[in-house]
């Protein structure tokens, strides 16, 4: 029995991987890694193809909370060897395939690489946090960011635009409903589950393994499309004692300011996961862009605004 959860669904998946395996998964199509298998290998043909299976009922049971996510006709591919891995993809599927109407199923028309990759990144983000939701029971949480989704779909016809809209109105609703504490929590939890980015396809590290730079995640996220420009300084403040910060500059950002806060939950999970667990503390704007302040994550019990992790106020 595999499970009915995210949770449990993705357990399994992780369960079947390896972590020197030459077989993983990979759509069709588009050539993208699905979610929630993007970073993970499997020894053999036979078990990439039930972590595949897996895979398509994860992405089912997310669509509840997702509908926008994207359908892939998942397939397994073979890395040839170190110079060529994701150089071919499975051109004939097993004729007992579990997903043969995939390709009859609707896709999300994109019209370049890049924003493929951005809103597949969405979908991944979304995943990390329903997931999350789910697992600590904020049910209500839950219910508020899909009132707010189902609001925009009424509104929005686009679905790469509702994919923003969606991270949008997770970020308000974490920031609203959650307490200081449980805000950090939540962060460190969600960011667990954030998978690397379709840049990292070939030989991205897993979750055990040592996590990426800030600068190098900061490059994929531009990269993708996030935003147009980033840079990323340490400062050093005096306020009772030396307090390290991160600052990061960027400028062209695709999610929207709302009521004077700017959600930055895609940075702040990604900046997270990285080996210092930075925690968002405040937001500065100029003429410029933005500017985000974080500190690590173990001195946020000094912090002036820890409520503020997922949607800064922009001062």
């Amino acid at each position: 029995m595999i499970g009915t959860t995210l949770t449990e669904i993705r357990d399994h998946i992780e369960s079947l991987a390896s972590d020197d395996g030459e077989y993983y998964l990979v759509c069709a199509r588009y050539g993208d890694r699905p979610v929630p298998a993007s970073d993970l290998r499997f020894d053999t043909r036979a078990t990439a193809r039930a972590a595949a299976q897996a895979t398509t009922q994860y992405r089912q049971a997310l669509r509840r909370y997702d509908p926008q996510l994207p359908y892939y006709d998942i397939v397994v591919c073979q890395a040839v060897d170190v110079q060529t891995r994701c150089a071919r993809i499975e051109a004939h599927r097993d004729s007992q395939s579990t997903y043969p109407a995939a390709l009859a199923e609707p896709v999300v028309n994109r019209s370049s690489a890049v924003a493929r990759d951005l809103v597949e990144f969405c979908h991944r983000v979304a995943a990390a946090v329903f997931e999350t939701l789910s697992d600590h029971g904020y049910d209500a949480v839950e219910s508020a960011i899909m009132d707010a989704y189902f609001a925009h779909a009424e509104e929005l016809a686009d679905p790469d635009g509702l994919c923003i809209r969606l991270l949008e109105s997770m970020a308000v609703e974490l920031a609203d409903r959650l307490d200081p504490s449980d805000q950090v929590a939540f962060l460190s939890a969600a960011a667990e589950r954030l998978e690397h980015g379709p840049g990292d396809a070939t030989d991205s590290p897993t979750r055990s393994s040592e996590a990426q730079s800030v600068n190098e995640s900061l490059s994929a996220l531009q990269d993708i499309g996030l935003f147009r420009r980033s840079a990323q300084t340490i400062d050093t403040e005096t306020m009772g004692g030396q307090i390290t910060e991160l600052v990061v500059e960027f400028s062209g950002y695709v999610l929207r300011p709302h009521d004077g806060r700017l959600p930055v939950l895609p940075i702040a999970l990604t900046v997270h996961r990285c080996a210092e667990a930075w925690v968002p503390t405040r937001m500065n704007a100029s003429d410029d862009g933005q500017h985000i302040a974080f500190r690590a994550v173990e001195d946020t019990e000094t912090l002036d605004r820890p409520d503020q992790v997922f949607a800064p106020e922009v001062c």
